[in-house]
């Protein structure tokens, strides 16, 4: 199928090193080497943040937040003392960048991570950062670590994914940036088709694939945690709210009661984010005060369909003490 003239097409053209056991790429996976670089609002950057907790990886691959909002240049350290990252010395994301490709002239996106020595960007590749997490880092996952990516069932994760990723995750983007009315109509008709596939699939079974948790319901969580908050009202996919699908509402709060994934969102910064940046769609930077999150805390009653979220592991430990999110800035607060 031809592209709908207005189509939002998203950039893919990524720095794409992978960090391999073996090294054989030229980046070993080694301890305190490198520097997972996020954003909480980011739903691309919260995939890497979920996995790496539930992996236990915290000890061995420190992370750098950036704050909420960029400009063109680039993603910056606005949170950190003297607005600067304590371990990479940079303001500017695009400073290790730069150091990766001198002169580079493509966005700056995150996930990123970055060598430390070198102070260079080794990936900004999100698809293969949480991958080469559960493949390449195992000898430092932690006791009881999940396998988010099960070899007899990799196939089928990569099929649903390429579904939702096509339809849900840039589907949003897809309907929010359309230049035409005909882009926003096909863009907006996939993604709640999708949507209520997802509905069905959902309706008799715990998880997207198999009976434990999977680098599929990382995939799609990220995009539904921002769903009413953001892309609901921000980018006009309003055909009704998360909270107005029964079975993806309860899929979405039973994942977000779980260690590992509520535990990493900032709604504060996500909506700060999207309503200030995307001046083109709001020019005012108005940030709406709601939703009410309440909801996210209540029953979701999806234990009954059975399943066993970590498998034959266990949940990952407490939040390390310098990533917690802010009370007021979750669910809690509501």
């Amino acid at each position: 199928m031809g592209q709908t003239a207005g189509e939002f097409v998203r950039e893919t053209k990524y720095l794409d090193g992978r960090i391999t056991a073996d090294g054989r790429d030229g980046w070993p996976v080694q301890p305190d080497r490198y520097r997972l670089v996020v954003a909480r609002a980011c739903p691309w950057a919260n995939r890497t943040m979920i996995v790496r907790r539930l992996l236990g990886l915290e000890p061995v691959l420190s992370m750098g937040i950036c704050g909420p909002e960029h400009d063109a240049r680039s993603w910056t350290f606005d949170l950190d003392p003297g607005e600067v990252d304590p371990v990479l010395g940079i303001h500017w994301l695009r400073e290790a960048f730069e150091k990766a490709v001198p002169g580079y002239d493509r966005g700056v996106t995150v996930p990123a991570i970055v060598d430390i020595p070198s102070g260079a960007v080794v990936t900004a590749d999100f698809p293969h950062i949480t991958l080469d997490m559960e493949q390449e880092w195992t000898a430092y996952h932690r006791p009881g670590a999940p396998d988010l990516y099960p070899a007899p069932l990799r196939d089928e994760i990569e099929e649903v994914s390429g579904h939702v990723y096509r339809d849900v995750n840039n589907g949003v983007y897809r309907c929010g940036f359309a230049s035409s009315q005909a882009a926003y109509d096909e863009a907006y008709a996939r993604l709640f088709a999708r949507l209520d596939w997802l509905e069905q699939r959902l309706a008799d079974r715990r998880y997207l694939v198999g009976d434990t948790i999977t680098e599929a319901d990382v995939r799609l969580w990220t995009t539904l945690a921002r769903f009413d908050a953001v892309y609901q009202g921000h980018f006009k996919c309003n055909r009704n709210k998360l909270a107005e699908m029964p079975v993806l509402w309860a899929y979405a709060r039973d994942l977000f009661q779980t260690p590992g994934f509520g535990d990493t969102i900032d709604f504060v910064q996500t909506k700060q984010h999207y309503y200030r940046v995307h001046t083109s769609l709001n020019p005012s930077k108005i940030v709406p005060d709601g939703p009410d999150l309440s909801g996210w805390l209540t029953p979701h009653g999806r234990a009954a369909l059975g399943g066993r979220p970590f498998g034959d592991g266990t949940p990952p430990g407490p939040v390390q003490p310098t990533e917690v999110v802010p009370v007021a800035n979750t669910a809690l607060a509501a």
